[in-house]
């Protein structure tokens, strides 16, 4: 394995939610551990807007304002440096783990255009949440299997640099 990239967005904490940033830098920490590992950073978007209520039988469209949080950016580097990796020729086949439809003309091409192996592993378990678009851009595409999953997992206590962490109860 020549290079693990990861790529996410700062997460915020909310009300519902307050240790959502705390639990995501400790995975992050976690992933640090690990040898030939970069992490990539997009970022999320909110604002505010005004959508439809869904179900109304009246033919009378009702509006509720809500906060819309996007991640911006991940899907694009992903695309950027899978492509200037193969360009450069610095792997000869990528495994990406994505369910994100905007990737798949980037697969096709690194496919296609360079020659080089992508399969993908699909994080989704719900066959119909499935972009299937991506089965056809990719050498290979499979779902990743709970039972997989859960014996991939990080130990429950880590050592870095910094010392000994543990895993939060909770993700």
């Amino acid at each position: 394995m020549n290079r693990i990239r990861y790529f996410t967005a700062r997460v915020r904490p909310t009300p519902k939610d307050p240790q959502k940033s705390q639990r995501q830098d400790i995975y992050l920490r976690a992933l640090k551990t690990l040898p030939n590992l970069s992490i990539h950073f997009g970022r999320f978007a909110r604002h505010i807007a005004d959508k439809p209520l869904a179900g109304r039988a009246t033919g009378v469209l009702e509006y509720v304002t809500i906060i819309d949080t996007k991640e911006k950016g991940s899907d694009v580097n992903l695309a950027t440096y899978l492509l200037a990796d193969a360009f450069q020729g610095d792997y000869d086949a990528a495994i990406v783990v994505s369910n994100d439809a905007d990737l798949q003309e980037p697969l096709r091409v690194v496919q296609r255009k360079l020659g080089v192996e992508v399969h993908v592993l699909c994080p989704q378990r719900k066959e119909k949440a499935r972009a299937w678009k991506l089965l056809n851009a990719a050498k290979s595409y499979r779902a990743i299997r709970k039972g997989v999953l859960k014996v991939s997992q990080f130990p429950d206590t880590l050592v870095d640099k910094k010392g000994s962490f543990g895993k939060p109860a909770v993700w």
